[in-house]
Order: C-alpha cells, then structure tokens, then sequence
C-alpha cells in the first residue's frame, strides 16, 4: 500500500514539474540565464533589480502571493461560477501541497475571493474591496461584471484574467482571454451550419443571444459569418440572464422557419430553451457558444437527454478527461486534491488551466526579481505559446491584440456515455482564413510547456475539417489515462 501511495506521489510530482512554469525560487543570475529566464532578452537580464521587488500581494518573507478572484456562486451564472471558482481553489491546494514545481520551491498561493452573483455593481464594489491586497485577479467571472472594471485597470496597473472570451478582453492590456472568443466560436458555428445542411441555401439563420456584450460578441460573428456564406438570418432573439420563460423566443425562431441556432446563452438559458422548444415540437440544429454548456447537463435528472437531441456544442477547448496531453497530470490532481470540491466539471477544468497561465507569468517575474504590477505585466508579456502542456491552442501575450487562437471545433453530447463525439474538427472559421490567408504560411513557435502538437493558432494554416458529420469514438475505459490523439472521446464522469 505504501509503495503505491509513494508511486501515485511521484506519478503526480513528475506530471506538474513537466508541466510547470520555467522559473525557479530565486532571482536570475545571468550565468544561468537560459535557465531560470526563459523570454528575457540581454536588456532584460542587465537592467534587472539586484533584489526582488514588489508592492501588492506579495509577501516575500513568507512568500506567498495573493491573488483576487471575482466569482459568481449565487447569481444567474452560478452552474457555472461554482465550478469556475473550484479550479483556482484546485490549483492553490496543489500548489500549497509542493507536490507541484508550477511555482518556484516555498512559494504558496493565497486566494482573496469575493462572490459578486453576476452584478456588475457587486463587482466593481468587490474589486475595490480587495485590489490593494493582491498582485492580481486570478478570476474575474463573466463579461458583462468584467468591463466597467476596465477604466480602473490602467489606473491600478492590476491584471484581471477574465472568466470571459468576449473580443473586447484580447484588446485590452489588462484582460487577456484563454482562448478564442465568442465570435470566433460563432463564426465556426455557421461553418457547419452550411456543411450540414450541404448548402448556403439551405440554411436559415436564428440566433437567441444574452442582452449582454458576451450575447452580443456572438451576434456580430454570427452575422458576419452569414454574411459570408450568403446565409439569411431569418430571427434574432434575445433573453436575459436567468430568464425562464423563453416561449415567445421559440415561437418567433419557429414562425420564421429557422434551420440552425446559435445560443449565445448561459445554462440558465439553454436549458429553458431547449425544453420549450421540445414542448412546441420545435427541432432545428442548435449550436451552443462554449458557456451555454455544463456537465451537469449529462445528468437526467437535471434535463431529459432528449431535449439535447440536436444540440451542438462549439468550443476550442478540451473536455474533461480527454485524451489530449496535460489530462492526465490535472486528473491526478483533482484525485488528490479536487474531490472533495464538487463533482467533475470543464469549468473547473477550464479555470485551473487559466491559473496555470497566471502563475507561469509570476513566474517569470519572479526570475527577472520583479513581481510589482508593472513587473507582472512584463512577465505575462514574455508568455509566448504557452499552451498548458497541449491541452490550449498555443497563446502569445507578447503583444496587444492577444493572440489566443482561431481553430474552433463542433462537439455533440453522447448522452447515455456522458461524454463527447466529435461532429466537426478543430478549424479556423472560413471568414477568418480569407482575411489572413497570408499570415497562415508562417509556422507556430513551439509550444510552451509540452512538446506535443496543439490546434492551429491564430493565425496559423487550419488543417482541412473532417467531414461534419458525428464521428462517434468509444469512450476510454473507466480508468485509463493513456496517453491518446487528441479529439477522441473518453469517459465524463460529471453524473
């Protein structure tokens, strides 16, 4: 038994030093700059502090960094921020266990939390409450609570990472995205749409979106995208978030004859809208933006499996317990440290990532012995590919606009499995590939914390899609963690 929890410990430490930031616990010495500086250029190496710098939410004696998170556990977005606010709480217990090298040895993570309940009142008031104890926000949840933070950023000089994909948070210095952002996702969305159907022509557009600028965000790359194709957007309706009567929603996209449907919603929203939509007999193909999804979902007793017939979920990102490089180390530690947490969920997983992101950027600033404000934000600016170990497309914070990847992909939930099948593959969406056909002949750099091969970044020549059709993959066994290509189905255990 012993040798076994000994074996199971080594297992998870290798998993996290392979996967960890390239810094360690003290200040750069040039002879080992290639060591401790990964991105420092001579400039950066020479004018260097000789001792460690900081001003917030930094305690060096102790070291320890705190960091702010901005939650919703009791608003519309709660099925989602309950589980967003477990991964940063994962990754601090493994962090804090130094079974981990994500920081560098001694260092542990201190999380100021605030629960705002989607308001973005409560936000502003939230951040203000605690933006003086921390180095940085770790999460700020939803777009619409995140953007009347911006004009307080730049006086503050204080990084938030955005629990958002919206377009707005890649163009601001001081909100860099995970991923592709809403729009993308809609414009991957009317890709398949068409191939579905076989043709432009036979696609009638609907979209219900939030009356929000993450809804908003979705409408412009679905429209643009129509536009594209000479797609007709026959109905454009809105919700609120939380709302639960959505009847007159399905029966304006019915009367219309809309074919296919974005949902640029929350679960709160998906869930209504599918289940009236069942109710008037109401079938189309939907097309769900990555938040209109939760595993929770692939329980019956939340939703009846049948209403999630033709839903669609469009997302550039992996699901949990995908085979796809880095998984395996993030389960183990959701084994050791997660369960007790809440039940599996890719919003946990989705946020433990984007924490990894923000310590491999302390972590450069702690090696060039600069961990202000200002010497965090040089640090995220030295993240180039950084792509968690291959579970992320490849992202570059070195310059604003961020950079945070175009390739999109079409999941349908297997409901009796409770896992994924693959409908149509990572791609860039075609509007895209038209504007930036020059730029796709140049390669990516190597990824960052993992050698295997990731999707196609902003910018990069998209392989050609599989044919948008389901292609259903057997589920791995319960249990099995080998290693697998990417895009292949394996078990959720989110019941």
């Amino acid at each position: 038994m012993y040798r076994s929890v000994i074996i199971s410990l080594l297992s998870l430490s290798l998993g996290f030093v392979l996967w960890a930031c390239d810094s360690n616990e003290k200040g750069i010495d040039p002879k080992h700059a290639d060591d401790n500086a990964a991105g420092m250029s001579k400039d950066d190496i020479s004018s260097m502090p000789d001792t460690l710098q900081s001003d917030y939410g930094v305690n060096q004696e102790n070291k320890v960094l705190s960091v702010g998170v901005l939650n919703d556990e009791s608003g519309p977005a709660a099925a989602i921020g309950k589980p967003y606010a477990n991964g940063k709480r994962l990754l601090a217990a493994l962090v804090n266990s130094g079974e981990s090298s994500i920081l560098p040895k001694g260092w542990t993570v201190e999380l100021v939390e605030r629960d705002h309940a989607y308001n973005p009142q409560k936000s502003v008031q939230a951040y203000k409450e605690i933006k003086d104890q921390v180095l940085y926000f770790g999460t700020s949840f939803g777009t619409p609570n995140t953007l009347p933070l911006l004009p307080m950023l730049k006086i503050d000089d204080i990084v938030v990472f955005p629990a958002s994909l919206s377009s707005d948070m890649a163009a601001n210095e001081f909100t860099p995205p995970s991923g592709p952002s809403y729009r993308v996702e809609a414009m991957r969305a009317m890709d398949f749409a068409v191939s579905q159907a076989g043709d432009a022509s036979a696609v009638k557009a609907g979209i219900v979106y939030q009356q929000d600028d993450y809804g908003k965000d979705g409408l412009d790359g679905w429209k643009a995208a129509a536009a594209h194709a000479g797609v007709t957007v026959v109905s454009e309706q809105t919700i609120t978030p939380g709302q639960k009567d959505v009847t007159a929603v399905i029966a304006a996209l019915k009367k219309a004859g809309a074919t296919h449907v974005l949902l640029t919603t929350l679960p709160s929203g998906t869930g209504p809208i599918l289940g009236t939509a069942a109710q008037l007999k109401y079938m189309p193909t939907w097309l769900g933006s990555t938040p209109s999804w939760i595993d929770a979902f692939f329980s019956p007793e939340v939703i009846p499996a049948a209403v999630f017939t033709n839903y669609h979920w469009v997302t550039g990102f992996p699901y949990w317990g995908e085979q796809v490089p880095g998984m395996d180390a993030f389960l183990a530690a959701w084994e050791t440290h997660g369960k007790e947490l809440g039940k599996p969920d890719f919003y946990t997983l989705f946020s433990f990532v984007q924490g990894m992101l923000s310590l491999n950027a302390f972590s450069k600033a702690l090696a060039a012995n600069d961990v202000t404000r200002s010497g965090y934000r040089r640090g995220l600016s030295k993240v180039h590919a950084f792509d968690a170990g291959g579970m992320l497309q490849p992202l570059d914070y070195s310059q604003v606009p961020y950079q945070t990847g175009s390739a999109i992909r079409v999941l349908k939930p297997d409901m009796t499995n409770k896992t994924w099948t693959v409908a149509a593959d990572y791609a860039t969406p075609s509007v895209l590939a038209v504007d930036t056909q020059a730029e796709t002949q140049a390669a990516p750099p190597a990824p960052e914390g993992g050698d295997a091969p990731a999707p196609a970044a902003e910018g990069d020549q998209a392989a050609a899609p599989a044919a948008e059709g389901d292609q259903a993959a057997a589920p791995a066994a319960e249990g099995d963690q080998a290693a697998a290509p990417a895009n292949t189905s394996s078990k959720n255990s989110a019941e």
